[in-house]
């Protein structure tokens, strides 16, 4: 099948196109992932992006729906260099798609791209699927909103609250687009789960009485996401309040602080994070956007920064009672030969009952 992929400074490129026939638009963003496709496409943080496998060959294990982070494949269109016809299992990657109406495009020299991105920041693109018009696509690239005025996370968020029993401590969760490995991560530790849809006031939250409240992952831009915001400026102070990825962003946002967009973004399973103490984890992270150091306000310490960039990749408050990491401890990284248990740090910085 023909196909056309057009970023919105005039490039075209055409290649082979997989799935469905038709148009996605979004912003163009890179994973440096060599597996876990599957995972990379559903996590609801890239819902509206054009997602891109820096790495050459996707998908030799094909598809297993086991393995989706949500319901669905959230990538509005995804660019590969290679994809693999005759994978260890069925279905394959291409069949998968064809069944679930998703566009995808292959034979795209997805390095060149890499770079391109990285001199010049991440940028809108257009994938059409059925026709090699480079005009069309790149006319729909130019005319894709922007990232930063797209109000994303009502369309990945639970639509009822809802509870996941447990023993343990309760827990109130705002899901802002979170991936099914967080509840796993949670449960593992009998955490008693209630869960919030966007856009829940704070007064139903806390009417439950939760011991803490859990920000999750989700896309775009913190900003654009008010209803999260105002929700957390109203129960800080009362609970303790943590968060990862987007929920990080919330809190800081809720905080007056301010955000700088990453030129490339962190993404994929080898984020190199130092921590206060001098050790470092790898890390898998999902991010465009990094919270400006300077703009927290006092009383916030950094707890970690990015080791490539030095970008803010946590914080805390500990009058405030306020802990938050930009990754995914879920996949928790190498600590001085260990894994360093996050989510342990989270259980256990809730006072009790």
């Amino acid at each position: 099948m023909k196909a056309v992929l057009g970023l919105e400074d005039g490039t075209i490129i055409s290649g082979t196109g997989f799935g469905a026939e038709g148009e996605a638009s979004g912003e163009m963003v890179v994973t440096l992932l060599s597996t876990g496709y599957m995972e990379a496409l559903s996590d609801p943080s890239v819902e509206g992006q054009l997602l891109m496998f820096g790495y050459p060959l996707v998908g030799n294990y094909g598809a297993n729906k086991e393995q989706l982070q949500s319901t669905k494949v959230h990538a509005s269109g995804t660019i590969i260099r290679e994809l693999c016809q005759h994978p260890k299992h069925e279905p394959t990657l291409a069949e998968f798609f064809e069944e679930q109406g998703l566009i995808g495009i292959e034979g795209v020299d997805t390095r060149m791209l890499t770079i391109k991105l990285r001199e010049q920041g991440v940028m809108r693109a257009a994938l059409i699927n059925g026709s090699d018009d480079g005009y069309k696509a790149v006319t729909l690239a130019q005319n894709a909103p922007v990232q930063e005025k797209r109000e994303l996370i009502p369309q990945v968020t639970c639509k009822e609250p809802y509870h996941i029993e447990g023993k343990g401590k309760k827990i109130a969760v705002l899901d802002l687009g979170a991936r099914k490995s967080i509840f796993t991560s949670l449960k593992n530790r009998d955490a008693d789960i209630w869960v919030y849809p966007y856009g829940t006031p704070s007064d139903v939250i806390l009417s439950e009485k939760p011991q803490a409240l859990f920000l999750t992952n989700g896309p775009g831009f913190p900003l654009a996401a008010p209803k999260a915001i105002a929700c957390v400026k109203d129960i800080i102070g009362t609970i303790p309040v943590q968060g990862i990825c987007m929920g990080t962003e919330i809190i800081a946002a809720a905080l007056g602080a301010e955000f700088d967009k990453l030129k490339l973004g962190h993404r994929g399973g080898s984020q190199p994070v130092k921590f206060a103490d001098g050790s470092v984890a790898v890390t898998y992270q999902g991010h465009g956007y990094a919270v400006n150091s300077d703009s927290l306000p006092e009383g916030c310490t950094i707890n970690c920064v990015n080791a490539n960039d030095g970008t803010v990749e946590g914080f805390e408050n500990s009058d405030l009672g306020i802990t938050c990491y930009q990754f995914h401890p879920e996949h928790d990284g190498i600590y001085d030969g260990a894994e360093k248990p996050i989510y342990d740090m989270f259980i256990r910085g809730i006072p009790d009952a």
